[in-house]
């Protein structure tokens, strides 16, 4: 089934602000100019490098969730131009973030390059996919997200304060390692309620 055509990029609302402050014209140029509805092969090697992107969902009645995702650099892959997957790990088990996803697909995704101030939006529609072989293609995934793109936008990077990234987090799952279990996991008020088998319930 056809992906439906993507909203209007401006609402009403972004159409008052646009009108009162006299942006309307710069705002249409700049769709016109930098919106597209696929990713580029520079925007397909900057989501290639990234290890961090942020998440926001939206639950069936609208209210709004954002979501740190982070991973070895590749994580999140660019399958094609309208394609993404990255893999959900082991988090906190409330599932706000994916549980969003089961009853409104409607998803943004923010990557921000602190080095350079390079910035990227991603918007489109995602699902879940617990199929065996395809988790089993993201070392430590507990399920994968896919999301098909209908809109990419580019952000002006002038207000993104320049940071270093000084190393990966030892929890990131990548292959040959076996990452920690988190100290929270040995508190005694979340102990006797991790799931079966969670290697925290030990020792």
């Amino acid at each position: 089934m056809a992906m439906p055509a993507p909203p209007p990029l401006y609402h009403e609302g972004a159409r008052r602000l646009q009108d009162r402050f006299d942006t309307r014209r710069l705002a249409d140029r700049i769709a016109e100019r930098l919106g597209r509805e696929a990713l580029t092969v520079d925007d397909r090697n900057f989501v290639a490098s990234q290890s961090i992107f942020i998440l926001a969902t939206a639950d069936a009645d609208g209210r709004p969730e954002c979501s740190y995702k982070g991973g070895e650099p590749g994580f999140i892959r660019a399958l094609d131009a309208t394609h993404l997957a990255f893999p959900s790990y082991d988090g906190n088990g409330m599932f706000k973030s994916l549980g969003n996803v089961l009853v409104n697909p409607h998803v943004g995704l923010l990557f921000i390059d602190f080095a350079s101030g390079q910035r990227l939006r991603v918007q489109g529609r995602a699902a879940i996919d617990f199929v065996a072989s395809p988790v089993a293609e993201f070392e430590g995934a507990q399920c994968v997200v896919r999301v098909e793109v209908s809109r990419v936008f580019p952000n002006c990077p002038r207000y993104v304060h320049r940071m270093q990234q000084t190393g990966i987090s030892e929890f990131a799952p990548r292959p040959g390692h076996v990452p920690p279990v988190p100290a929270w996991k040995h508190f005694e008020m979340f102990r006797d309620v991790l799931p079966a088998g969670d290697p925290g319930r030990e020792g």
